[in-house]
């Protein structure tokens, strides 16, 4: 496939391996990065974060292997691979270097990189599964022809079987091995030798060195039936354990896939290419990355919508699972919005685009995916700094088996060696953790709740409080205005335009509420514009206004929001306020009702059910906050709570000895959603990108915050689990295998199996996940 891209495809260059340089090369163009990563910081200013996919890896030294290589690039600031996920986050300084000389340095250590947003990615795991599947089948036909051929020789008693029988045998068998050996084994030695060129130890160099070690011994016994080797050959137990180790990585990879495909899942949700309607009427078939804002496109059923739009002609339901959570189809007639990834199920639409690229809502879901799959939380880094020292110490003991037995028997020596080398491979013990939590991130995906950060999984198991935000998380997103008071001489149309014009440079609730209000009534823009806008967090907005048709110069100075911010008494009445007010004074107040959620008591009874306390801390009036509390069934509720408050009673809490979960709206809550423990973000009008939180809801399901705890308390068990298994599963056989009561065969099963028992105790909280939804 050439690099160069067709005029109807939306993808980033695909690397053919003999032209990867160029390739490469093609990424060194600033216009590219966006496509596979975003700046941090400052614009034009910061480094950058991309995500990668490592090509041909498959066990924790692997992921060591890349880390190490990209760190050793000039410029590479931070690199973190999970070995579950085969992705990699590369956070690196364009002022020191570019994609091409991380790509080179990993191709070099042996590991070609994918940008994580290219289409080619699928594809390139789907041959890499045939080609697993070829070999597997390949060892196995040869291991049962092998094992027919050895089964004279277990059953035959002395003098049943002449010489010359048992040697032709001896020949069948190894050539029915020569296929396993130099097929099968393909991805044993490459890799095995990659970490010797490299001066490393692998995962694959005790399974190469094992594989070689048996191949030579059974061999020289073929060839020389009187020498010191001659008495005994192992090809069954060769290709035995090549077999079920094929098994165990090819069911793992399957299973992996199962468990962390949310990500490629989502991400491969938008086309290829979009109708478009051209100046003269007609369409034309363009790549999405050539869609802008105002554009009008045409959506047939069961195609993907491309962008953020809004629907200007027709009536039609989309599935927006993946993206919100609701497993049913949502009604979305003319006039609705659409979100780009989410599926047209019913009828032909007209939609006009309104985000494009990184403003949509899919393309935050999707960074908040990749940075989850390419973190590695708290254990998994623990258990990688295992797993390299014990790979070690397991070539010495080998040795040691080896030394000890030599005296006695050569031949027994090295098999027992090559036991000892199959049987401790650390590759369970470095899935234990990210396959475990993958598959809960999956599962909480598919449930409308997006994890930005594997290690608060762990942090939300362990958590004992749930402290609630109220405007926008127990109340709905955008509260209903119910009435204006107004000062002398001014009408209450011209309070609420004033107030629309400021509140829509702000994304609170109250300010959309007044803006929702006024479209409402009044279907056109205010008549009013605002420059140098300033927002306080937690208290209001202000503002230079200006009316859009009065001569320059008649500007006045406007405040809106609480009644501290605008120096104005607060209304009598048990209801939430805002007010508006200039440099002369009071101007307006309106009165807002918000409405409980739906689910709200019976999250917060799920939550209590679970033990935990639950207390709820608002920006608003005290006796509104208690007045919800109460009709929730939270015994703890405090108003009046600025940003500051809020923070110092979380810090007052965790002094206590307390685990917080924080879930608030994601605008004035972000100190509090930072300090917490862990924290969810909440309301579908937070923007993604600028949320501080370790989990997004992306739906309106207060369900989802119970789920997600008791999903987090169960994947902790698993992980726990999966270790326990590894870590005991090595102290049972390390021994046995020492001692030469392992054969080959059976250890490669009980490698094979250790791994294949952490994944599937893994995929259970898949499934688990997927019930309580």
């Amino acid at each position: 496939m050439n690099a160069t891209l067709a005029p109807d495809r939306a993808a980033i260059p695909v690397f053919p391996a003999a032209d990867g340089d160029q390739a490469w090369q093609l990424l060194d163009d600033p216009a590219e990065w966006p496509a596979f990563g975003r700046e941090l910081g400052a614009a034009g200013a910061g480094c950058w974060e991309s995500q990668v996919v490592v090509e041909g890896m498959h066990c924790a030294a692997c992921a060591f292997t890349v880390e190490a290589a990209l760190r050793q690039v000039p410029g590479v600031i931070e690199a973190q691979v999970n070995a579950a996920s085969r992705r990699a986050r590369v956070v690196w300084s364009p002022a020191q270097t570019r994609p091409s000389h991380w790509f080179e340095a990993s191709a070099k250590a042996g590991y070609r990189l994918l940008p994580g947003s290219d289409r080619s990615v699928r594809e390139l795991r789907r041959r890499e599964s045939r080609l697993a599947l070829w070999r597997w089948l390949v060892s196995g036909f040869c291991m049962m022809q092998v094992m027919m051929y050895a089964y004279p020789a277990y059953v035959a008693r002395p003098g049943d079987m002449n010489a010359d029988s048992a040697q032709l045998l001896r020949w069948a068998s190894w050539v029915l091995t020569l296929p396993v050996v130099l097929f099968s084994c393909g991805p044993f030695f490459r890799s095995a030798w990659r970490d010797l060129r490299m001066g490393r130890i692998g995962m694959d160099l005790p399974v190469a060195f094992g594989v070689l070690a048996t191949f030579a011994v059974s061999t020289a016994a073929t060839f020389d039936a009187t020498g010191p080797l001659g008495h005994e050959v192992y090809f069954d137990s060769l290709t035995m354990f090549v077999f079920f180790l094929l098994t165990g990585r090819w069911l793992e990879a399957r299973l992996r896939e199962r468990t962390a495909g949310s990500l490629d899942a989502l991400m491969n949700r938008l086309p290829d290419g979009v109708d478009r309607l051209a100046a003269d009427g007609s369409w034309k078939r363009v790549a999405v990355r050539r869609l802008a804002v105002g554009d009008v496109v045409r959506v047939r059923p069961g195609e993907a919508f491309a962008a953020d739009g809004v629907v200007i002609e027709g009536d039609t339901s989309a599935d927006e699972a993946l993206l919100t959570g609701e497993s049913r189809p949502v009604p979305r007639p003319c006039g609705d919005r659409v979100l780009a990834g989410s599926h047209n199920l019913s009828a032909p639409v007209r939609v006009r685009i309104e985000s494009v690229g990184e403003g949509t809502r899919f393309a935050q879901i999707v960074r908040l995916m990749e940075s989850a799959a390419s973190r590695k939380p708290r254990l998994a880094l623990l258990a990688d700094r295992v797993a390299r020292p014990f790979l070690a110490a397991v070539l010495v003991s080998a040795a040691v088996a080896a030394a000890l037995w030599w005296p006695t028997d050569p031949g027994r020596a090295l098999m027992v060696a090559v036991a000892v080398l199959i049987v401790t491979c650390p590759c369970a013990l470095s899935l234990a953790t990210p396959a475990a939590m993958l598959a809960s991130a999956g599962a909480l995906a598919r449930g409308g709740v997006m994890t930005s950060n594997l290690q608060a999984l762990e942090a939300l198991a362990s958590v004992d409080t749930v402290v609630f935000d109220k405007t926008g998380t127990l109340t709905g997103d955008i509260p209903r205005l119910e009435r204006i008071y107004c000062c002398q001489g001014m009408r209450p149309g011209d309070a609420l335009e004033m107030a629309a014009a400021l509140g829509a440079q702000s994304l609170h609730p109250v300010s959309q509420a007044l803006v929702n209000a006024w479209n409402a009534q009044f279907r056109c823009a205010p008549g009013w514009a605002a420059d140098k806008v300033a927002e306080t967090a937690g208290q209001g907005i202000e503002g230079r206004m200006r009316r859009v048709r009065a001569a320059a110069g008649t500007r006045r100075r406007v405040r809106l929001g609480s009644p501290a911010f605008c120096s104005v008494a607060p209304l009598e009445v048990d209801a939430a306020q805002v007010h508006l007010a200039d440099e002369q004074g009071w101007l307006a107040s309106f009165v807002l009702v918000e409405e409980l959620r739906a689910d709200a008591a019976a999250a917060v009874a799920s939550l209590r059910e679970q033990g935990l306390t639950v207390r709820l801390l608002s920006g608003d009036r005290d006796s509104a906050a208690r007045e919800i509390g109460a009709r929730c069934g939270i015994d703890f509720s405090q108003g009046g709570c600025t940003p500051e408050d809020k923070l110092e009673v979380l810090w007052r809490l965790q002094a206590e000895g307390r685990q917080i979960a924080m879930v608030g709206d994601g605008l004035n809550d972000g100190p509090s959603l930072a300090r917490a423990n862990a924290s969810f973000a909440f309301g579908r009008s937070v923007p993604l990108s600028r949320a501080h939180a370790d989990f997004v809801v992306l739906g309106n399901r207060l369900a989802t915050i119970p789920q997600a705890i008791a999903q987090a308390r169960r994947t902790l068990r698993v992980v726990r689990q999966n270790l326990l298994w590894a870590a005991g599963y090595n102290a049972l056989c390390v021994p046995l295998a020492i001692a030469g009561g392992l054969p080959a065969w059976l250890a490669g099963l009980g490698m094979a199996a250790s791994s294949l028992v952490v994944v599937l105790n893994a995929t259970r909280l898949a499934s688990g996940a997927k019930e309580s939804h």
